[in-house]
């Protein structure tokens, strides 16, 4: 992003319930040029379909637990008191070092983190076209049991009442390419705010000189 004058990029938060596809949407958003993804640690065992350093870091209990004591995490959280997923700061300072807006993929304990540690960053939450949707759609993965998509569903209802907390928008999954639409111009917009380019327009505005 060479735009002549300093601006901070974004950082980008999504989150949403399992199963709302906020994965396909942040791969929107990260269509968009100017953007980079964080690399989330986690605990939970590497899936046949996975590779480390694309989707997750996976790493020990005793790794990521000496990265908590180091400091190294922008947030941390256990989720269903089973694995922990963090991110690490690296990624924060990586995307300020090369100009690039930051998109975090994070459930809504790591948003209420960042917000705290960064109350500038930007929140969006995916929300599902309704509550039968969002069933069918943790079925049809075929991934869980039946206990564990209904662990999933009371915990999409626990974060969906945590939306007017730490979001700024929200985009409904209902058309896949229409809630990718929505983001990336949610991301389009921001970059465009008056407080984001003022400091750009009051150069400019230097540039012409004094009134004579």
């Amino acid at each position: 992003m060479s735009t002549g004058t300093e601006i901070r990029p974004l950082v980008l938060i999504v989150s949403g319930p399992s199963g709302s596809g906020k994965s396909t949407l942040v791969q929107k958003i990260l269509e968009l040029p100017g953007t980079m993804p964080s690399v989330s640690c986690t605990t939970r065992a590497r899936r046949a379909t996975e590779s480390s350093g694309k989707c997750y870091d996976f790493v020990s209990e005793g790794e990521f637990d000496a990265m908590v004591a180091r400091g190294e995490f922008l947030e941390y959280a256990r989720v269903f008191g089973k694995h922990s997923y963090g991110t690490p700061k690296k990624w924060l300072e990586e995307s300020r070092r090369k100009g690039l807006d930051l998109v975090l993929e994070i459930d809504v304990q790591g948003a209420a983190q960042v917000k705290q540690k960064l109350p500038e960053s930007v929140a969006i939450f995916i929300l599902p076209p309704s509550r039968e949707e969002l069933e069918h759609r943790l079925r049809s993965r075929g991934q869980d049991s039946r206990e564990e998509i209904a662990r999933r569903l009371a915990q999409a209802r626990d974060e969906i009442a945590a939306f007017g907390k730490f979001y700024d928008f929200c985009v409904v999954n209902e058309d896949v390419e229409r809630a990718g639409h929505q983001a990336q111009a949610i991301v389009t917009a921001l970059r465009c705010t008056n407080a984001r380019l003022r400091d750009r327009v009051e150069k400019l505005l230097a540039s012409f000189g004094g009134k004579d």
